[in-house]
């Protein structure tokens, strides 16, 4: 991440608004009028009072004010061509950046989303990127135009009087130091503070989303003096920067007014002495207003371009976090033609895995071979090492020793795209968009029709219930699927995976959390699919896995038993030993729960 260098995030600005260019351009062919109307309009002030009004000259007058009215018209054109071109190349360029930054974050591995609370990446697309269209773009193109004016009118005013510009320039150097110095601390202090804001963003986010999980258990003092330390941290913060920008703008508004007085003391005796004309002391006066106004406004500026320039580091974060696919050998689709168009075997090799290099193994040594057709279960105690196993075949972690094969193919040598499309994965923990049922089995694909959705939600006994709600299919979910039960929108999970293609169902312990009323249709969705598919399943029910052409027993990370349901009961080992730690088999027949 670039660091300190702010034409480093100019250059990556400008890159995204290549597009928009000719717009751009229109409005920075505007800055010349602007700055030469900026230029006339002291020239003609000299004039009318020197040549018209000093000397009780009227004729041609009124020529030289309709001339200063038209300088005023223009000047006022130029400058409003100017702003607007340059900021709708401004918007539509953040418009790019936050399109290009959320198809990026999609694309991230989700270890990123398992480390980074998801409420500091939404401040990242929202108030990181308003920041950046409110200050950078709007202080830029102000700051730009202010400064090339300001340079014009020295040298205007060098040309008219030498002198009385000496006494302006003499105090730019500490304006310049003082305006030096403190754009450091105010940087720093941004920083700080969108950091602040982005916690507690992110915190909040969490509480709001555990809200119910708060007031249950009467927590809400300690979430609430929690989130009261986030926002004091950004408040004083914010305080800071604050005291900073009044100090700055109190020195520059404190030196304009000295000037001004030192140019009227010294100019006046000039005026007397007639070494210097009354409409050239006017113009003068009238300059430092168009000077000192954008230098101290500059300070202004600064402190929205040093937010943004806050809000870029943040941003660039992103853009530096590598995606789920950088640095990997990877095949290619054409050199891989038709080897992964169907399932045939999913085979692991002596895999081993851990989380970190310092971290205790979760995995080792596992291996065993999943045909087409064949269903395999997944059991043991928590910690057993199930769920990885889960993670390593959706590639979510790909740091693992030894072999995981995909129809003969090295998994991770394959991209998420090439492998993952044969595999539809049921989680235990069931997400549900504020949208349609039909959005949330088909996921508004244009390849999955309404017919496909239904016959998905037939597949796994949905449809019956879907036809009773108000609206059915169209029927609007909220907050999470709040408005149904637990079983209905694991069913709905279940029609999601099925309308999604995969020709093998992960199920992750999907049937842990569920209600009664719907509990059987979920028992005869998951008989079926053991029936029809290819299946790899992480449950506690016995009923789930007993007709399981493999059972894999995990203890510790190592697979201690391995074959059928009659064959590991005759083993009379750990699996016999779940059994029998659950209840008695004879007695509660398929309802066993594996603990």
């Amino acid at each position: 991440m670039i660091k300190g260098l702010d034409i480093g995030y100019i250059r990556r600005f400008l890159q995204f608004a290549k597009p928009y260019k000719t717009w751009g351009l229109i409005g920075v062919a505007m800055l010349p009028l602007s700055i030469a109307t900026n230029l006339l309009f002291p020239w003609l002030t000299i004039q009318i009072i020197d040549d018209y009004l000093s000397v009780g000259e009227y004729d041609g007058l009124p020529l030289l004010i309709g001339l200063m009215v038209g300088v005023v018209v223009v000047n006022y054109i130029a400058d409003s061509c100017y702003s607007y071109f340059l900021r709708k190349t401004g918007q539509f360029t953040l418009f790019d950046i936050r399109m290009v930054l959320f198809g990026r974050i999609l694309k991230l591995p989700r270890t990123y989303f398992d480390r980074t609370p998801t409420g500091v990446t939404l401040s990242r697309l929202t108030s990181d990127l308003e920041a950046i269209s409110d200050s950078f773009v709007m202080g830029v193109l102000s700051m730009v135009r202010d400064l090339i004016n300001t340079i014009a009118l020295i040298i205007l005013m060098l040309a008219i009087d030498w002198k009385l510009t000496l006494i302006v320039l003499t105090v730019f150097p500490p304006v310049l130091y003082i305006t030096k110095l403190i754009r450091n601390k105010l940087r720093s202090m941004y920083q700080i503070t969108r950091s602040a804001l982005a916690k507690g963003t992110g915190y909040l986010q969490e509480c709001l989303l555990g809200v119910k999980t708060v007031q249950l258990y009467g927590a809400e003092e300690e979430v609430e003096r929690r989130y009261a330390d986030y926002t004091q941290e950004f408040l004083h913060a914010q305080l800071k920067s604050n005291k900073y920008d009044a100090v700055l703008f109190s020195v520059i508004t404190g030196v304009t007014t000295i000037t001004i007085g030192l140019i009227i003391w010294y100019g006046s005796g000039k005026v007397v002495q007639e070494a210097v004309t009354l409409g050239v002391l006017i113009a003068f006066i009238n300059n430092m207003e168009k000077v000192f106004v954008p230098l101290r406004d500059f300070t202004g500026q600064i402190a929205a371009i040093q937010r943004s320039f806050a809000a870029f580091d943040h941003i660039d974060e992103l853009f530096q976090e590598p995606l789920e696919e950088d640095g990997r050998n990877l095949i290619g689709k054409n050199d891989l033609g038709d080897r992964l168009r169907t399932f045939e075997s999913l085979e692991f090799r002596d895999v081993s895995f851990r989380y970190a290099d310092d971290a205790p193994w979760v995995l080792r040594n596992v291996s065993f071979k999943l045909d087409k057709g064949h269903q395999l279960a997944l059991v043991g105690t928590t910690g057993s090492g199930k769920s990885t196993i889960l993670r390593l075949i959706s590639k979510v972690y790909q740091d693992y020793e030894g072999s995981i094969l995909l129809n003969g193919i090295e998994l991770s040598s394959l991209s998420i795209e090439d492998a993952m499309h044969l595999f539809s994965l049921m989680q235990q923990d069931v997400y549900l968009f504020d949208e349609s049922i039909a959005f949330n089995i088909g996921l508004g694909k244009p390849d999955i029709d309404r017919e496909q959705i239904r016959e998905a939600a037939r597949y796994v006994y949905a449809d019956g219930f879907i036809q009773t709600l108000p609206g059915g299919y169209d029927m609007e979910l909220d907050g999470n699927g709040g408005n149904l039960s637990a079983g209905q929108t694991q069913l709905i999970s279940f029609a999601r995976a099925v309308a999604q293609g995969g020709q093998v169902i992960m199920l992750d312990e999907a049937t842990s959390s569920v209600d009664s009323v719907t509990e059987n249709l979920i028992q005869r969705a998951i008989s079926r699919l053991f029936k029809d598919r290819t299946v790899i399943a992480i449950a506690h029910r016995l009923s789930t896995i007993r007709h399981s052409d493999t059972i894999l027993v995990l203890d510790q990370g190592r697979v201690v038993e391995q074959g059928n349901h009659e064959q590991l009961l005759a083993q009379n080992g750990v699996y016999a030993g779940l059994l029998q730690q659950a209840d008695d088999p004879d007695e509660a027949g398929e309802e066993v729960v594996l603990s």
